[in-house]
């Protein structure tokens, strides 16, 4: 077993040693995924369940929309603001190329919630803005999902369209003072003239933190298996040899 001593064999073992080490603890990072989606899951199942509440329960003003109140039931009453409607670009579903549409609510009070009303079909190539349904005249009240607001470039606003919502970055486009986070329409009273496509819900599932989790463990003890193995392979066949070495010295003292 001295030539696990030797400078290649520990070269290889100090190798396989970090590459088991990495394995194994992205394994634990990914069941620690696994804990945190199964929490979010439970919040979100929660909240699907609660019933609605006035969105200025809800929604904030001067800071994120905290995630443990994303896709919290909201309800608001106020009036469209049409001529500052922003289409959410590069919304495929099913194949089918499509916007969202997104018009700011003004509320009583003057400040306004961000609404997503829904996803229509278009060729959504991003180059020119697509015609969008009106919006109902006069007061109307909303009932929808609350979300977190995204964040970076992709948020950011141009001839009223844009890649990801941010009430922020819609705010500053249209000049409204607005409640964080935006409000994904299930229901509306009056009931519109057209009728968009409504918000997809969130998968409620472990999803894939569990496999990775054990793949990547099995990576690590495929490692450490693969060098014992080598090892085994390396001892056995020195051990082969050295009868043959032994007889040929013998042999050499004869003569």
């Amino acid at each position: 077993m001295g030539f696990l001593l030797s400078r290649r064999w520990l070269g290889f073992f100090l190798a396989v040693a970090v590459l088991a080490v990495v394995a194994w603890r992205l394994g634990v990072w990914q069941f620690h995924r696994l804990d945190e989606r199964r929490s979010e899951n439970r919040t979100i199942v929660t909240n699907l369940a609660a019933a609605p509440l006035p969105a200025d329960e809800v929604l904030p003003v001067g800071r994120a929309l905290p995630e443990a109140d994303e896709w919290r039931r909201v309800t608001i009453t106020g009036r469209w603001d049409d001529r500052h409607t922003v289409v959410l670009k590069y919304q495929t579903r099913k194949e089918n190329p499509g916007v969202d549409v997104v018009t700011p609510l003004v509320t009583s009070s003057g400040r306004a919630v961000v609404v997503d009303r829904g996803w229509m079909v278009t060729q959504n190539n991003g180059q020119e803005r697509p015609r969008t349904p009106t919006a109902t005249t006069g007061q109307v009240t909303v009932t929808g999902y609350a979300r977190v607001d995204a964040t970076g470039g992709a948020a950011t606003v141009h001839d009223l369209q844009t890649r990801a919502l941010s009430s922020l970055e819609i705010g500053r486009a249209t000049g409204h003072r607005v409640y964080r986070g935006f409000v994904m329409l299930t229901d509306q009273a009056p009931t519109p003239a057209v009728h968009l496509r409504g918000p997809e819900l969130p998968a409620i599932n472990d999803g894939p933190h569990f496999f990775y989790g054990l793949q990547w463990w099995f990576f690590a003890l495929l490692a450490v298996g693969g060098f014992c193995y080598l090892a085994w392979d390396e001892l056995r066949q020195r051990r082969a040899t050295r009868p043959s070495e032994e007889r040929e010295r013998a042999g050499a003292e004869v003569g």
